[in-house]
């Protein structure tokens, strides 16, 4: 099993939402994140400075079996792509194992 975790931006999650639904990843945790990028000037908006260091995004974390690491990787890729500086990062880890409360089922079928 894989973990992946994506920082994307908050416009694009609706659009990232369905395409993922649409590879049958159907489950993943989502928050309100605000972090640090690289762009050091600020944007002028109707006479108004405003910084934009502090950068609003959303961090997505999806759990998925081995053989859908790719296919959604590719997808977020895809999706979430603008071609613009901040369009986020994405990060993949091993997990060891995943238990369901519920049923005490361990291993890939907890996906499920």
């Amino acid at each position: 099993m894989k973990k992946i975790e994506a920082i994307i931006r908050k416009s694009k999650f609706n659009e990232v939402k369905e395409a993922l639904h649409g590879i049958e990843v159907n489950f993943f945790s989502y928050w309100d994140v605000t972090g640090v990028g690289n762009e050091k000037e600020g944007h002028v908006y109707r006479g108004v400075v405003y910084s934009t260091s502090d950068i609003q995004r959303r961090y997505l974390s999806i759990v998925v079996s081995d053989p859908f690491l790719e296919r959604t990787v590719n997808k977020l890729l895809e999706v979430a792509n603008t071609g613009a500086v901040g369009d986020g990062k994405i990060f993949v880890s091993t997990i060891d194992e995943a238990y369901r409360i519920r049923t005490k089922e361990k291993g890939s079928d907890t996906l499920k």
